[in-house]
């Protein structure tokens, strides 16, 4: 494979937090949606034949039966016996493997032909010790295109014109000492066949999850659109009964507006803010838990945004057990008594066999002021380590140095937890060329989604072998 240069080492505040136009409401505890009436699917298995680790007997209600006779669905719907799985079209296209196949390592293909959902070397790698490479063969067979309907129009960095839009593409991240190479998503498909995957978080944990859809829809188009366990969105890939979900949350914790009320607060001086219930789930996600196999958290960028919290006109006022923190406390320490409650809430709802990662903060990159104060994004290149330390140090308390504040905040409350941290932070600092920026005709530039296709599919990537080595 040829290999070029190494590289070491919306228009208002709430439209560019989230990636969409629209200011998003605070959380309120109202009633959920209801997803659409589904029937319970329990897969038939042979004796001595387990689909995956992941694979159980109880009730899913993921996907509806069918209409007319046997079909390649037959195993979901309990037609034949077992799970006698008609070929899938895309099986049986070579040109449409020709991007898998042609990118697996000696390695890969020895773990392929021995034990297939297995890598061992997975839990012996340190995936952040390594430098990005370009790498132009990749252009070639990217795991998915523009046109994948998913991604959000200012994430879409090709079709919104961005100058190096497709050559993000061919930069690949290579650890020093193993390989991450592109995850296989059929293999994907059928080794999670019958589990629900949940991202649960912000717009940065969107970006990934349309990232992982895009992937998984080029491999498999039989697949149901809908919105599991309270999800803003969500998938069901009908052949395998595979669901991915993405649960949009700001704070993990539920917050709304609150104003005085003659209470403890108004007397120390407090007229308006917004109320954070320090150990009640956003509705948008207390259900995930108990419906998911796996889930993939974050939380971090809302936590110092004063567009949205206003430390004077609009401060976060917290609360526990149904009254308020007195006295008040900063939104760093909310943040801690957050992650404590949602870690012990998401162990206690979910199944222990079940798999939790937490995210690491995903890295913001303004140059010359924060995005609304002419900040903007404008490299082509990835950056070198001593660039990177210049715009996140912890020391020169930058612009950017929020990734690095909230990963010591993570880092502290997942010691001792039954969260696997997925750290894609320190590969992540080196990609300043990635971000949207202008792309599209923006009003600001967007310093802090990332391009899709990019720099989320090297998560997933990371995200997957990490499951691999369960």
């Amino acid at each position: 494979m040829g290999r070029g240069v190494s590289s070491g080492g919306g228009q208002s505040s709430l439209g560019y937090l989230f990636g969409s136009g629209e200011a998003p409401k605070p959380s309120a505890p109202v009633p959920q949606s209801e997803a659409p009436a589904a029937e319970t699917v329990v897969p038939r298995k042979e004796d001595g034949q387990n689909p995956g680790n992941f694979s159980t007997d109880r009730p899913s209600s993921k996907v509806s039966a069918a209409t007319g006779g046997c079909s390649s669905l037959g195993y979901l719907f309990g037609y034949g016996e077992g799970y006698a799985v008609m070929p899938h079209p895309i099986l049986s296209n070579a040109t449409e493997l020709s991007y898998y196949s042609s990118h697996k390592t000696q390695e890969t293909l020895e773990l392929e032909e021995n034990s297939p959902t297995t890598n061992p070397s997975s839990s012996l790698c340190d995936y952040n010790d390594g430098s990005w490479i370009h790498d132009p063969t990749v252009i070639s067979n990217p795991p998915y295109d523009n046109t994948c309907k998913e991604i959000f129009k200012g994430w879409n960095c090709i079709s919104g014109n961005k100058s190096n839009g497709r050559d993000l593409i061919n930069w690949r991240w290579k650890p020093n000492h193993c390989d991450l190479p592109p995850f296989n998503p059929i293999q994907f498909l059928y080794r999670f066949r019958n589990t629900n995957i949940g991202f649960i978080g912000d717009s940065l944990n969107r970006n990934m999850f349309v990232s992982l859809v895009c992937t998984l829809k080029r491999a498999s188009n039989e697949v149901k659109k809908w919105r599991p366990a309270g999800a803003d969105r969500g998938y069901t890939f009908l052949q395998y009964n595979l669901t991915v979900a993405y649960h949009r949350t700001n704070l993990l914790a539920r917050y709304g507006r609150w104003s005085a009320n003659s209470g403890v607060l108004e007397s120390l001086g407090y007229k308006q803010g917004f109320r954070v219930d320090v150990d009640v789930p956003d509705v948008t996600w207390a259900e995930a838990p108990s419906f998911h196999d796996i889930v993939i958290l974050n939380t971090g960028h809302w936590w110092w945004a004063p567009s949205k919290f206003d430390p004077i006109n609009s401060p976060m006022l917290f609360y526990e057990k149904g009254v308020p923190v007195v006295p008040p406390i900063k939104p760093e320490h909310g943040l801690d008594m957050v992650l404590k409650h949602m870690i012990m809430f998401v162990e206690k709802n979910m199944r222990a066999d079940a798999i939790r990662f937490f995210r690491t903060q995903s890295p913001r990159h303004f140059e010359g002021g924060d995005w609304d104060q002419g900040g903007s994004c404008q490299r082509v290149q990835p950056l070198l380590q001593e660039q990177v330390e210049e715009l996140f140090s912890l020391e020169s308390n930058g612009t950017n140095v929020e990734a690095r504040m909230v990963n010591q905040h993570l880092f502290k409350a997942l010691k001792g937890s039954s969260f696997r941290i997925l750290d894609i932070t320190h590969m992540s600092e080196l990609r300043a060329d990635a971000h949207p920026s202008a792309a599209g005709g923006k009003k600001h530039d967007d310093c802090m989604h990332w391009c899709l296709p990019g720099v989320t599919d090297t998560w997933n990537d990371l995200f997957i072998a990490h499951l691999n080595s369960i």
